[in-house]
């Protein structure tokens, strides 16, 4: 992909969707001068001999140990050293990018007091495809999340490894196959990149843009299953929105009704349908889509505004020569916004699930047959795939307890409150995968209902969405091995596929298309 100029302190959702998507971010030449006064003004405290936190003493409960200058530069590598303490699973490539991305509009803002060159390392590995291996655990997201970004540093200093050009190397090997060569830390350079919300900020925003997509995916996979089920389009009028004036609530409604335009299906009981209402899960979409859309955008306002912040400690301030110490580290705002995040995937991927569950019952599908299968008893039909769907609603439920009401105290009590936000981020891209397989078992369910339905047909948008279906998954005639279709249904969900199928205007968060 192209390269992308980030402006620190002024860039959209969008760039960092295309961030992580796979564009090559590029610090703007502007930032120069900044940078450089932010490192003149740590090199004149330094030269004055004052204690200043994190400069020239120890760190957390070590903060009233003051450091000869002579060992200000072993400090520095110390405290990186000493704070590579992650365990896990390493990051994914693409979130460990955007996450280095982060640090470097952070870093570029000169109230951080790096030097040039460390920047320009960094700018250079994301250009150059040097990405470091990061344990995942390990950060309570308070103080920053120092064990992780400890690891990204220790790779700018040639310790530890990282992947370049697909092999995992290294991190000296890595560097130099690249044309590079580790940076040696000056004052206060290790804990400006070791501090900061960054690490929880990459995953919350790649758990924002995951649910971004799942619900344009699951408002097409509702509108198949409303047809499906030859419910209501009345719901959807935009009379009974308006009355209530919820923006998402209003943009989902327009979304469902545009998507049903059109539809023979719906026209065929128009009139002398004895029904007078459908389920919840067919009725009241746009009421839980248009909250889960307005709680998306809450979070992804919250998300938008930390990644242009800068959240170090301490912070200089080069027009006073100061260096004050404050909190810009804890990640409460980050582990809020991961809560919400997660509240929605669970909303999501349960509506979804109750639609496969009414699809599947003859006694609230209006005809079809029991589990979607034309000879039910000798075929299990769509059975298990509603259990599955089931199954990872559950998992979910559990995995959104709130991250951001925990806290256990760290570093002697120093550092008494934390906001858990690493963790509350790092769990949305499994309930982001478990939502997927839910809403394609949807999708394969809400086709399977209309092909029965044949000769009618639905909308012309969501005729081209089944036709995408059919393409990768054919009709289930005969109970087979379920597995490839569900996978085949997933990916079609996780590329965006589906909502572009759909080419309907669907509701978003970060003003980029999926």
């Amino acid at each position: 992909m192209s390269d992308l100029v980030l402006t620190p302190g002024a860039v959209p959702l969008a760039a960092w969707r295309a961030v992580l998507a796979g564009a090559v971010p590029r610090l703007d030449p502007a930032c120069a001068p900044v940078i450089a006064r932010g490192a003149e003004a740590v090199a004149a405290i330094v030269a004055r001999g004052e204690p200043v936190y994190g400069i020239n003493t120890g760190f957390g409960k070590l903060a009233s140990v003051r450091i000869a200058a002579g060992d200000l530069a072993a400090l520095q590598r110390n405290i990186v050293l000493s704070h590579a303490a992650g365990v896990g699973d390493p990051m994914p490539v693409p979130v460990a990018r955007l996450m280095m991305a982060l640090k470097l509009a952070s870093l570029a803002q000169g109230a951080s007091g790096v030097a040039p060159a460390t920047v320009a390392l960094l700018d250079a590995m994301l250009a150059r495809g040097v990405t470091p291996v990061v344990p995942a655990q390990g950060s309570v997201g308070a103080s920053g999340d120092l064990a992780p970004l400890a690891h990204m540093t220790a790779a700018m200093i040639g310790v530890g490894e990282c992947e370049h050009e697909g092999l995992r190397l290294p991190a000296g090997e890595a560097l130099a196959r690249a044309g590079l060569a580790p940076v040696a830390l000056g004052p206060k350079e290790g804990l400006a990149l070791l501090n900061g919300t960054q690490f929880s900020t990459a995953y919350a925003l790649a758990g924002l843009f995951g649910a971004e997509d799942l619900l344009r995916a699951a408002l097409v996979a509702g509108a198949l299953s409303v047809d499906a089920a030859r419910g209501s389009d009345t719901p959807f009028d935009p009379r009974i929105h308006a009355l209530r004036r919820h923006r998402g609530q209003i943009e989902a409604a327009d979304a469902l009704r545009g998507l049903l335009a059109g539809s023979s299906i719906r026209a065929s009981h128009l009139v002398g349908d004895e029904r007078v209402q459908d389920p919840y899960c067919l009725r009241c979409q746009p009421q839980v889509m248009g909250a889960v859309l307005d709680l998306l955008r809450q979070a992804g306002a919250t998300l938008e505004t930390e990644a242009n912040g800068v959240s170090d400690n301490p912070l200089i301030f080069p027009e006073t020569g100061e260096a004050l110490s404050g909190g810009n580290f804890h990640a409460e705002p980050v582990a809020f916004a991961a809560d919400m995040i997660a509240l929605a995937l669970c909303e999501i991927g349960s509506l979804s699930e109750r639609r496969i569950s009414l699809l599947v019952d003859p006694a609230l599908s209006s005809g079809l047959p029991a589990f979607l299968t034309p000879r039910p008893g000798l075929n299990s039909g769509f059975m298990i795939p509603q259990v599955t769907a089931a199954a990872l609603v559950s998992e979910n439920k559990q995995r959104a307890h709130p991250a951001s009401v925990d806290s256990i105290p760290t570093s002697a009590n120093q550092e008494d409150h934390v906001s858990m936000a690493a963790h509350g981020a790092r769990r949305l891209l499994p309930m982001v995968e478990n939502t997927t397989a839910v809403v394609a078992i949807e999708l394969l369910a809400a086709a399977q209902g209309c092909d029965f339905l044949a000769p009618l047909t639905s909308s012309a948008a969501l005729e081209r969405v089944r036709a995408l279906v059919r393409r990768a998954v054919p009709h289930l005639d005969e109970d087979r091995y379920v597995h490839p279709d569900i996978a085949a249904a997933a990916d079609l969900v996780r590329s965006g596929a589906v909502a572009e199928a759909a080419g309907s205007a669907l509701p978003g968060v970060s003003g980029a298309a999926p």
